[in-house]
């Protein structure tokens, strides 16, 4: 809603992020080649589902919208199920480790309890029979199953080891409790709290790799992405957005949304104004914007990453990233251009590029609201919209704001609030509108529209102003019946 101050769309948001579920993660980095305008890129997909291993067991909603669109865009949702990399944030993370040092963790899916169950009655059924150093080997294991089924194996049989073999196996030895002893103090065995921990943080472990990198984190229209990385991979979102603010700026120094570089290029360029990312990376490729510059830099991929040069993947994590990338350094390069009257040096660097993008950093566009971005680094600015108007209804009953949504809707998008029984304040992000709808709406016979102002129209002013009123007659009432004369005899 237009309505909304950047703290209110952040605590709306909040409660979709924990809602949902972080599917894929794209990850494009780059580096110039031989000091030239060239920039040699890399792209990664990482699948993502949320870790099993002893945390609670993670629920999240799917919409049937965003399953179809996915689904639409070749969407692996098999790769997603089976293969997708783990997750945690801190919490689960403190939460795992604290019922590992316990030995009080618990499987949570189960499948896995499934596997558990007959891998120990198979185990139980050997080792009654077996001699000190015979083993067996238990097969088809996945996932955290190899994980569990040697925690569960060891503190359930004092006299059995335990040792991955790889390709879903694992061997189990019959040992004395002495041997036993030796080997859980040994450094290599690959059930130590800190080996499971950083398996179970799977892709958290890239995350906190591009923290430490300290690196300037690029993204389009990225508000969602940030919050998702915040409550997925750091820690659940805070309830303060100050709090938010402050966490993501301590992550990342620096920030850069394309969608509001973007934006400013449509006042300062003949850009066209496209908001799919998508479009923008073919508006900015076209000669008709940028004609042949030799000091343009040229974005080459990888020659791992030669799929995304032979065939377009719209919505694909890992081409959206490699589109953000390649937006950055041609808007980059287009408003380096403009910002001096002579020619561009040759091969710019991205020092330079981050120099012009200066006004733009830690700025992450807000949709449909009153200040255009968010501010990461600094207070945001005050909201500015358009003179809020106010619709009075006469000889229309019961009215209510989606008709008066769908009244306003074929002239101009407005959103719509109730304020009393019969008044509706309208809310638009375009002066014209306003305009337009004070002109057309002047002798309309049910809806009469005005400028809002607070001294007239609030509800609160009314009613203080009612109140005074009341008290005022009550004083003149008390006043005048409590001076008249008395008369005496």
């Amino acid at each position: 809603s237009l309505f909304d101050s950047p703290e209110e769309r952040y605590l709306k948001a909040r409660q979709s992020v924990q809602r949902f579920t972080v599917t894929q993660l794209g990850k494009c980095c780059s580096d110039t080649e031989d000091n030239l305008p060239r920039y040699v890129v890399h792209s990664y997909n990482f699948f993502l589902f949320p870790s099993t291993l002893g945390v609670t067991d993670v629920e999240f909603t799917l919409s049937a919208s965003s399953i179809q669109f996915l689904s639409h865009y070749g969407f692996d949702y098999n790769k997603f199920l089976k293969d997708g990399i783990p997750y945690m944030n801190e919490a689960q993370e403190k939460i795992l480790s604290q019922q590992l040092l316990r030995g009080s963790w618990k499987v949570s899916s189960a499948l896995d309890r499934d596997v558990l169950k007959k891998a120990i009655d198979e185990v139980t059924c050997w080792i009654a029979a077996a001699e000190e150093e015979e083993t067996m080997i238990l097969q088809d294991l996945s996932g955290y199953q190899m994980f569990e089924v040697q925690l569960v194996l060891r503190q359930a049989l004092q006299n059995v080891w335990t040792q991955p073999l790889g390709d879903k196996k694992v061997m189990v030895k019959k040992v004395s409790p002495q041997h036993r002893q030796l080997l859980e103090n040994s450094p290599y065995d690959c059930c130590q709290k800190e080996l499971i921990l950083l398996s179970a943080r799977g892709f958290t472990n890239v995350f906190q790799t591009l923290v430490e990198a300290k690196k300037p984190l690029v993204g389009h229209n990225m508000l969602m992405d940030l919050m998702h990385l915040h409550d997925k991979f750091y820690k659940p979102l805070p309830e303060s957005y100050e709090e938010f603010k402050r966490n993501i700026h301590n992550l990342f120094p620096v920030l850069i949304d394309t969608k509001t570089v973007t934006k400013s290029i449509w006042k300062k360029c003949p850009f066209p104004r496209v908001s799919n990312l998508l479009e923008v990376y073919a508006v900015l490729c076209s000669s008709n914007l940028n004609p042949k510059d030799p000091t343009c830099p040229v974005i080459a991929l990888a020659s791992d990453c030669s799929r995304y040069a032979e065939k377009k993947s719209p919505h694909e994590a890992g081409y959206d990233a490699f589109l953000c990338g390649s937006v950055l350094l041609k808007s980059a390069h287009l408003l380096l251009s403009r910002s001096t009257d002579d020619a561009v040096e040759a091969d710019p660097s991205f020092s330079q590029y981050l120099t012009v993008l200066a006004e733009y950093l830690n700025k992450v566009n807000f949709i449909r609201g009153g200040v255009s971005s968010i501010n990461f680094s600094g207070e945001d600015a005050p909201c500015q919209h358009p003179p809020l108007l106010v619709v009075h209804v006469r000889g229309w009953p019961g009215l209510n704001e989606r008709q008066i949504y769908q009244e306003f809707k074929a002239l101009c998008r407005f959103d719509v609030r109730r304020l009393s029984k019969n008044q509706f304040i309208l809310l638009s992000n375009k002066f014209k509108h306003v305009r337009c709808v004070l002109r057309d709406y002047k002798h309309h016979p049910h809806l009469r529209v005005s400028v809002y102002r607070h001294w007239r129209h609030s509800p609160c002013v009314n009613c203080l102003l009612q109140v005074s009123g009341i008290v005022a007659l009550w004083s003149l009432l008390a006043f005048v019946l409590g001076g008249a004369p008395c008369c005496s005899f």
